[in-house]
């Protein structure tokens, strides 16, 4: 049983590498929104969890299925389910047979260290999640649910269920109200949540590389797209002044939360300073381009 469900796993990270690397390749796009690529980031996610999807023959499943995967029909009736077997070391399939016994004394060995290394990091991350909320005994309270606290060198949004802005003692009044503006949008859009799940997944997948790169751009675009966000309701003096409060706290980094200077300082400046807003007809283009390629990418092959 866990030779087979490492099977697919590694099935599942094969696919959910390529998906991420056409992610990152339209990260390129400069006209692309930053939230448009903020949600993109969905479609790894997906195909790192679900082997399973709807069959189109306009998928970039298929192209690939005629050179380095087979396609396995799933469910036969419309619409038709398969699933892509990238690996194709087995003869059959639920159950997995092997091609050979070699095959499946491999898997075997290997399906065990993974889901040693697995459980490993998912217990080491949470420990260190629960290590750093056991620190924030002493943070002050200022109003609603924004505190203080001289223990952290950023702010950022701690919690998921009930979210918490903690801004470090000695950041100046006049940076708040953009801190707390920025870090609203990351409670708003429960990116803390994505973040966590973010981390499980890299955690599942912790043998592939690629899948720790994409954490890291994920990351950073959470960050580009939550800016976004906030210059929407800003002017130019006001979207300067966002710009130098980055600067002020581009120390903080971190994997469970909103960290208000957790990416990359250089590129969260340079877009913030060429922002420009979108007019509705560009707003529904870029959107139908987002669906035309999220369903090129997300459906699978047909048979």
């Amino acid at each position: 049983m866990l030779s087979e469900l490492f099977y697919w796993v590694l099935n599942m990270s094969i696919i959910g590498s390529i998906t991420g690397l056409v992610v990152l390749s339209l990260r390129k796009l400069k006209a692309l929104p930053r939230f448009a690529i903020y949600v993109l980031w969905v479609l790894p996610l997906i195909r790192f969890w679900l082997p399973f999807g709807i069959a189109n023959e306009f998928s970039l499943l298929s192209l690939i299925s005629k050179f380095t995967t087979k396609t396995v029909v799933v469910w036969k009736e419309l619409p038709q389910i398969t699933t892509t077997n990238s690996i194709m070391g087995a003869k059959g399939y639920f159950p997995i047979e092997y091609k050979t016994d070699l095959l499946a004394n491999v898997f075997k060995v290997a399906s065990v260290v993974w889901v040693t290394v697995c459980c490993a990091a998912i217990l080491t991350s949470v420990l260190l999640y629960f290590l750093t909320k056991s620190e924030f005994k002493t943070m002050k309270f200022i109003r609603a649910n924004i505190y203080k606290s001289d223990r952290i060198t950023a702010p950022a949004v701690y919690g998921i269920i009930r979210p918490k802005i903690i801004i470090p003692i000695g950041i100046a009044d006049r940076d708040i109200d953009y801190i707390i503006l920025h870090e609203q949008v990351h409670i708003e859009r429960r990116d803390n949540l994505f973040r966590v799940i973010a981390v499980i997944t890299a955690c599942v997948h912790w043998f592939n590389p690629l899948s720790w790169v994409f954490l890291k751009y994920f990351f950073v675009d959470m960050e580009l797209a939550c800016d976004a966000k906030v210059l929407k309701g800003l002017n130019e003096t006001q979207t300067k002044e966002y710009a130098l409060t980055i600067l002020t706290c581009a120390s903080g980094k971190a994997f469970f939360v909103s960290a208000f200077g957790g990416a990359k300082t250089k590129v969260r400046i340079e877009t913030i300073l060429s922002y420009k807003r979108l007019t509705f007809l560009s707003s529904l283009c870029f959107a139908l381009l987002v669906m035309a390629i999220a369903v090129t990418i997300i459906t699978n092959a047909t048979v």
